[in-house]
């Protein structure tokens, strides 16, 4: 059975740093690219970053590109999502995701995370 679970959301205020993590179980971790997502209450659930199979390729959405850093740990079957400069529009769940092949759009991936809370005070 196949877990995603994510961990490190919590109350930050506006100009902090977080990083969240997602321990994955269950699947052969390197074989899939790992994206995070985010959805913020009564909008619909965003592209965030994603990052390749061998995390030699990463991709970032506009709104948190230079903020943001993915990476991932194959050894730990672990990846991160470092978070600086947190803005309140940044407060979302945050979910992860795993596809077989490097994609952004979510009806793509194969599997996902429950999310993580981030909350974003000014």
């Amino acid at each position: 059975q196949v877990q995603l679970v994510e961990s490190g959301g919590g109350l930050v205020q506006a100009g902090d740093s977080l990083r969240l993590s997602c321990a994955a179980s269950g699947l052969t971790f390197s074989n899939y690219a790992m994206v995070w997502f985010r959805q913020a209450p009564g909008k619909e659930r965003d592209f965030v970053a994603a990052i390749s199979r061998s995390g030699g390729r990463t991709v970032y959405a506009d709104s948190v590109k230079d903020r943001f850093t993915i990476s991932r740990d194959n050894a730990r079957n672990t990846v991160y999502l470092q978070m600086n400069s947190l803005k309140p529009e940044d407060a979302a769940v945050y979910y992860c995701a795993a596809s077989i092949i490097l994609r952004t759009n979510r009806d793509d991936m194969n599997y996902w995370g429950r999310g993580t809370l981030v909350t974003v005070s000014s």
